[in-house]
């Protein structure tokens, strides 16, 4: 039984999140209204997931995410976005935060997110005294497009990281998110060019679409690259697809708090903020991200309330 801690001051919120995630009869919802009630919580009993709202009265969601990643690293941390909010987000998710879904969307998006968070969380917790030895590991891939081998990959890469230099849990699985995300890219805009702006006008279309081409020339014969090469002080990733690529300098900042609730950015943004470095290739259809290793040390708790 997965236990998911919903965290939001509003009834009503807490009521629309737990009808969402009780459709899931394998998930066990708890709940609390502020961050403080939170971490009490926690001390009676570890979620496998804290899902918290931002704006809250007393330890805010920016607040939580602190002490979380302080107290309990291992545990994923996802947030709930409203208008007004864009700004803590960015900020949640440099600090620790795995990923987010706008309340405005919970009904669609939540328990597709949190599979994925869960996932990713759950494929990095191994290790090995023989890995923790090695010193370096060049890898790469030349996989057909299809979604079922995007898991396999992050995986398999995050497990490498993981056994080679045993890194905080909520850097794996925000490494794991960023790798995801740029495997999906690869996927839906490039191979099978589908774009990100069909998702925000037409949901249901945009996925209709990509369904189709997946099944037809020249789309579903192209495939995706992934070249990484990991050592104990950083990790090299580039994924490239087979699509005809775009302008990057036409991307919208992602940073920017008013692009946070867009489709057309989230995995953007996911990327630049999980990872250190990320540049395009001229064509736009090769992504190289790096991630270097993380001093461990406790981040300072934010002061702002509400």
């Amino acid at each position: 039984m997965t236990h998911i801690l919903v965290v939001d001051d509003s009834e009503t919120d807490r009521r629309l999140a737990a009808g969402v995630l009780r459709k899931n009869p394998e998930w066990k919802v708890l709940f609390a209204s502020d961050g403080e009630t939170a971490l009490e919580q926690m001390e009676l009993h570890v979620p496998d997931l804290v899902l918290t709202d931002l704006q809250m009265p007393g330890m805010n969601g920016l607040q939580l995410v602190d002490r979380i990643r302080v107290d309990y690293p291992l545990i994923p941390v996802l947030l709930m976005t409203n208008k007004g909010s864009e700004e803590v987000a960015v900020q949640a998710l440099q600090r620790g935060a795995a990923n987010y879904v706008p309340k405005r969307k919970l009904v669609r998006d939540l328990r597709p997110t949190i599979d994925r968070v869960l996932q990713i969380s759950s494929e990095s917790r191994s290790g090995s005294r023989l890995m923790n030895r090695m010193t370096m590991s060049t890898t790469a891939f030349e996989i057909e497009n299809d979604l079922t081998l995007i898991p396999a990959v992050v995986g398999y890469l995050q497990d490498i990281v993981s056994r080679m230099r045993s890194p905080e849990e909520s850097e794996l699985l925000r490494t794991g998110v960023a790798l995801e995300e740029a495997l999906l890219n690869a996927y839906y805009h490039g191979n099978l060019e589908v774009s990100s702006e069909l998702r925000e006008q037409d949901h249901s279309l945009y996925y209709e679409t990509a369904e189709s081409r997946a099944q037809v020339s020249p789309y579903k014969d192209r495939k995706i690259y992934v070249h990484a090469e990991i050592t104990k002080e950083q990790s090299i990733y580039k994924i490239r697809d087979e699509g005809p690529g775009f302008d990057p300098s036409s991307l919208p900042d992602p940073t920017d708090p008013a692009n946070i609730e867009r489709p057309c950015g989230r995995g953007l943004l996911l990327m630049q903020t999980f990872m250190d470095d990320i540049t395009f290739n001229p064509t736009g259809n090769e992504v190289t991200m790096v991630k270097r290793r993380q001093c461990a040390e406790a981040p300072v708790l934010a002061t702002a309330s509400s």
